[in-house]
């Protein structure tokens, strides 16, 4: 297997970077493969790199590996399901807890991670030389240095010791990389985003989101720079940035224009695309044409088809119209008992054993079957494509990696947790636990830290938050002790073997290495 660090010190070829984008203001033909020391040429020629660093903000392996479906997989919310207990075996080693240096999810997450950083490094090494309006240049990179950040953070969260590159590497010196330390990590994270947040030409809002959707704005710089802080427990830090995000809770923010939506059901749908609570989307298409030969080269979200129950049939007229999926990360019964009387459960879980039993419709069972199924991303027979393609590849429902809902509650956690301002903290909670009814009245709940973990479990069921809460919380331990978690060890993924051979990178000390 080729290492990922050789594979894009030579992979700044246009033909490869622009291969697969996923956001709407990305619709870039390459022709041809333009390698990158003659690229960058001209102001187009910018845009089409800073498309190719966005491009990998919705990564989607090629075997079917995102990482949202692998951190629902390895939550105590959601087990791997599909067809077997090999199907998707880098999910179903996750979810078990049985991953190994050779095994498991972290190839993908790494190559993700480190091919957003190397063609960020990319963009910034080229930006100074391209001739075009100064204003326009600024922006590219403050959205290369952000988005750099935005991998690192993840790389950082996910195997604690990595590298760290800030330019593109000679091809001579790629077995030469060393790990940096994790605070050095998040030094530069900051940095970047800190340098992005005070760029006066990064915009506010978005102001044509059928062209440039998708783009960050200073609200969503904000909201990553605050998330970073929450996770280094630098809690002030945290409520400062995540205040400038929220704003008056419950109302809409005059500078960024967020607000919550009124309807929680109404952030799934389909046609909601960059609606007010978005803060942070990747998006996806039903244009792309994406076909099996090339399953990460789709512009369709994957999830769609994953998630939705296998075998599913409608029997009554008033059955879901679900399509017939594989049945990945079904929802645990503890998830299931702990929403079941919420206001979010029918828009978060298909519970197909009810439908079933009541004879409304019918579906085969997954691997470990629960009979819940996550309805926020199970696909509709609405949305196939009826396009070019496979039509399983070509779902368009976006995902939010950053939504307001979400903000808030990480506010909220921030002021708690750091001795902070619990009457705004409650308001925080109280806005997110009240829209869930949307009828109008307040369902008031106070700032405690366990209200706080309970409403950030049913509001962000299945988006791929739970497994970091329960790491940052000091909770995976006992949550997920039934499923193999071992404490010391499982906080991180390991370090993939491929990356360790003929190379300076050492395992980490938690999976049996030296650093």
């Amino acid at each position: 297997m080729k290492k990922i660090f050789k594979y894009l010190s030579f992979g700044a070829v246009a033909a490869m970077a622009f291969a697969g984008c996923k956001n709407s203001f990305v619709d870039v033909t390459p022709v041809g493969t333009a390698l990158e020391g003659n690229y960058y040429k001209d102001q187009t020629e910018a845009f089409n790199g800073l498309v190719a660093v966005y491009d990998v903000v919705g990564w989607q392996g090629g075997g079917f590996v995102t990482k949202e479906n692998a951190m629902d997989a390895g939550s105590d919310d959601q087990l791997a399901g599909g067809g077997s207990a090999t199907d998707i075996s880098d999910l179903q080693l996750f979810s078990n807890y049985t991953l190994t240096p050779a095994a498991g999810p972290q190839g993908e997450l790494w190559k993700a991670g480190f091919s957003g950083v190397f063609r960020a490094n990319i963009l910034l090494s080229k930006l100074p030389g391209v001739p075009m309006d100064a204003a326009l240049k600024s922006r590219y990179a403050s959205e290369a240095k952000a988005l750099r950040a935005y991998f690192y953070f993840d790389l950082v969260r996910l195997f604690k010791n990595v590298p760290l590159i800030l330019s593109p590497i000679p091809a001579d010196q790629v077995y030469n990389v060393e790990q940096a330390a994790p605070t050095a990590v998040y030094q530069q994270i900051e940095k970047d985003l800190t340098d992005a947040a005070a760029d006066s030409n990064l915009p506010n809002i978005i102001a044509n989101v059928s062209t440039d959707g998708g783009r960050l704005t200073k609200g969503a710089v904000h909201a990553l720079l605050g998330k970073v802080y929450l996770q280094e427990q630098k809690f002030a830090q945290a409520a400062t940035e995540l205040a400038q995000v929220n704003g008056t809770p419950g109302q809409q923010n005059a500078t960024y224009g967020y607000k919550l939506l009124p309807n929680f059901a109404d952030l799934w749908k389909v046609s909601n695309k960059f609606n007010s609570e978005s803060i942070l989307e990747v998006t996806h298409s039903s244009t792309s044409a994406g076909g099996w030969s090339c399953i990460a080269c789709t512009e369709g979200n994957v999830l769609n088809i994953l998630t939705a129950p296998r075998g599913y049939a409608a029997i009554k007229p008033d059955a879901p119209d679900y399509i017939a999926g594989y049945g990945f990360c079904i929802v645990t019964p503890d998830l299931y008992n702990t929403m079941h009387f919420d206001p979010r459960f029918k828009s978060t879980i298909a519970d197909l054993d009810s439908m079933k039993k009541a004879g409304a419709a019918n579906y085969s069972e997954s691997y470990m079957n629960t009979g819940y199924f996550l309805a926020k991303f199970a696909g509709h027979q609405a949305d196939k494509t009826k396009g070019a393609g496979a039509p399983e590849l070509n779902y368009p429902q976006d995902i939010y990696e950053i939504r307001l809902a979400d903000t808030y509650l990480m506010e909220a956690e921030a002021l708690i947790r750091g001795n902070g301002d619990l009457t705004r903290a409650a308001a925080l909670m109280t806005a997110v636990h009240s829209r869930a009814y949307n009828d109008g009245t307040s369902h008031p709940i106070a700032a405690t830290f366990d209200n706080l973990k309970r409403e950030r479990r049913v509001e962000l069921a299945g988006e791929g938050h739970r497994w970091f809460d329960l790491v940052r919380w000091g909770d995976a331990p006992n949550a997920l002790k039934s499923r193999g978690f071992a404490a010391g060890k499982n906080e991180i993924l390991p370090i993939p073997l491929s990356e360790l051979s003929n190379t300076k990178i050492k395992q980490s000390k938690e999976w049996g290495g030296s650093l």
